[in-house]
C-alpha cells in the first residue's frame, strides 16, 4: 500500500496529532498514579523528568524514520532486520495499537457512565463512539488530522478556564517542602508519569506522511512540550488543593476538584462537565490514531486495502474492550500496555537505528 500525494500533513499537523495522541486518560488518572509512587508533593518533578524522557524517544525514532523518506515502520523494519523478522516486529506493534485503541474507549465508557449515563451498559457507549471513530478513519490520515485541529483549541480554552476556577481552593503550603525527602521518591515516580506521555511512536508512521520530513524532530519538541504543561498544571493544581493524602484516596482526584468548587451565578455550576468534554475529545483522538495505525501495519503488511481491516478490527477491538470486568481490572490492563510501551519503544528504535 503505496502513499498518494492526498495523504500528507504539515508540520503542525503532526505536532497536533502527537499532542492529543498523548493527552488522554493522564488528565483524569495522572495525579493519583503518579502520587501513590512519590508519595510527596514532588511528583511535577517526576512530570517533568518523564516528559523530557519522552521527547528524547520521540527524537531517536524520528531519526530512524527519517532514514527511510516516505516509508512508515511498517515497510522499511523489513528491510533492516529481514521479511520474517520485520514482519513479527510489525504485527507486535499492530497488536499493541489495537489493544491501547480498546483500552482507550473501555476507560471512556468507564468514566462516562459513572459521571453522565449512570446505568447505562458499557456496550452502549462503547458502540456509537466506535461506529464515529470507523466513519472518520475511513477517510485516512488527512481528516483525523483536520478533526484532531479543532479539537485541540477547544481543549485549551476549557482546560485553561477550568484552571483558572481552581486557584481559589489551591494551597501552597500542599507543595512544600521541595525535595523534602530527597531526589529518591522523585526517582520512584518516573516510570509512571513517563507512561503517561506515551505517544511520540506515532512518528514512527506519521514522518511518513508529512510534507516536510525534515521538521519532524520539530513536531515531536511541540507535540511533547504542550502535553507537559498540561500535566505539570494537573498535578500541581490537584496536590495544592486536595493534598497528597487527599489524591491518595480518590479513583478521578481531577473531577473531585472540580467538584468541590462552585461559582454561583455562572451559566455552569457542574464544571466537570466541561473537563469531560475536553477529556471525551482527548479519548476519541487517541481511539482514533490508534485505531487507524493499527489498519495501516495490517494493510501494508499483508499489501491489501485498508478498508477491509478497519472493518476487521472494529469487533476485535470491542471484545478486548469488554474483558476488564471491574475498574480496576482496566487499570492493570492499561499498565500492562503501558510497560510494553516503554521497553518496545525505549529499545527497538535505538536496536534498529544501530543496524
Amino acid at each position: 500500500m503505496n502513499l498518494s500525494p492526498k495523504d500528507r500533513i504539515t508540520t503542525s499537523q503532526a505536532a497536533v496529532v502527537i499532542i492529543n495522541y498523548i493527552l488522554a486518560t493522564g488528565i483524569l488518572t495522572l495525579p493519583r498514579t503518579s502520587v501513590e509512587k512519590v508519595k510527596t508533593p514532588d511528583v511535577w518533578i517526576s512530570v517533568l523528568i518523564g516528559g523530557l524522557i519522552a521527547i528524547i524517544a520521540g527524537i531517536i525514532i524520528v531519526k530512524l524514520s527519517q532514514q527511510f523518506p516516505e516509508k512508515t515502520f511498517y515497510q522499511y523494519s523489513q528491510e533492516i532486520i529481514g521479511k520474517w523478522a520485520g514482519g513479527f516486529l510489525c504485527l507486535i506493534l499492530v497488536v499493541y495499537f489495537f489493544s491501547l485503541s480498546a483500552f482507550e474507549v473501555r476507560a471512556l465508557a468507564e468514566v462516562t457512565g459513572y459521571m453522565l449515563l449512570e446505568g447505562t451498559p458499557t456496550w452502549a457507549i462503547i458502540m456509537p463512539f466506535m461506529w464515529v471513530g470507523l466513519y472518520l478513519i475511513l477517510g485516512g490520515i488527512n481528516p483525523i488530522a483536520r478533526l484532531f485541529e479543532i479539537i485541540f483549541p477547544i481543549t485549551v480554552i476549557i482546560f485553561l478556564l477550568v484552571t483558572l476556577m481552581s486557584f481559589k481552593l489551591f494551597e501552597l503550603n500542599n507543595l512544600r517542602p521541595v525535595l523534602g525527602l530527597g531526589i529518591m521518591p522523585v526517582l520512584k515516580g518516573i516510570k509512571t508519569t513517563t507512561l503517561a506521555f506515551i505517544g511520540p511512536e506515532i512518528m514512527l508512521l506519521l514522518t511518513a506522511f508529512m510534507k516536510k520530513p525534515k521538521k519532524a524532530v520539530k513536531a515531536v519538541l511541540i507535540g511533547v512540550s504542550i502535553p507537559i504543561v498540561f500535566y505539570m498544571l494537573t498535578v500541581v493544581f490537584v496536590i495544592g488543593a486536595l493534598s497528597i493524602d487527599g489524591v491518595m484516596t480518590r479513583t478521578w482526584p481531577s473531577i473531585d476538584l472540580i467538584r468541590s468548587f462552585e461559582s454561583p451565578g455562572l451559566i455552569f455550576e457542574r464544571f466537570e462537565s466541561l473537563l469531560l468534554v475536553i477529556w471525551i475529545m482527548q479519548i476519541f483522538s487517541t481511539f482514533t490514531i490508534t485505531y487507524y495505525a493499527a489498519s495501516l501495519g495490517l494493510a501494508q503488511l499483508f499489501k491489501k486495502n485498508i478498508h477491509r481491516f478497519i472493518y476487521g478490527l472494529l469487533p476485535i477491538i470491542y471484545l478486548i474492550a469488554m474483558v476488564p470486568k471491574s475498574i480496576n481490572d482496566l487499570f492493570k490492563f492499561g499498565d500492562i500496555i503501558g510497560n510494553i510501551a516503554l521497553y518496545l519503544f525505549s529499545l527497538l528504535p535505538i536496536l534498529l537505528l544501530l543496524v
